[in-house]
């Protein structure tokens, strides 16, 4: 259904699930092989999907001779990643590092929850 390797229909070559060529692949499979892409995706893969509201859902595919070596972050850029992660940990509530990511939805940790009778 969504074969189009001429492009006509979609106005860019495209691909059902599990049939692209060798040669393409989307960001996240560019990603896996440590690689990133160096200019727009040349294709695009297409396939059913009950969660996006039009029913159909598509990925960028990129050439791999259009790729070079993704650069590994910074020293500096990991520190400031791994306080981010530290600074979602901490509660508002009691102050103390709960060991997980608090939730949004609670906006405190769980003990803290449970704490203020708002527990279903």
């Amino acid at each position: 259904m969504f074969l189009d390797p001429a492009g006509t229909r979609y106005g860019i070559p495209t691909w059902p699930w599990r049939m692209t060529p060798d040669h393409l692949a989307t960001r996240g499979q560019l990603a896996a092989m440590g690689l990133r892409p160096t200019g727009d995706p040349v294709a695009q893969l297409m396939w059913r999907s009950r969660r996006a509201a039009s029913g159909v859902r598509t990925a960028a595919l990129y050439h791999l001779a259009d790729t070079v070596l993704r650069t590994p972050p910074a020293p500096g850029r990991l520190a400031q990643l791994a306080a981010a992660r530290a600074r979602r940990r901490l509660c508002p509530g009691c102050g103390a590092d709960a060991g997980y990511v608090i939730p949004a939805r609670l906006g405190v940790c769980l003990d803290c929850h449970d704490r203020t009778g708002l527990a279903a």
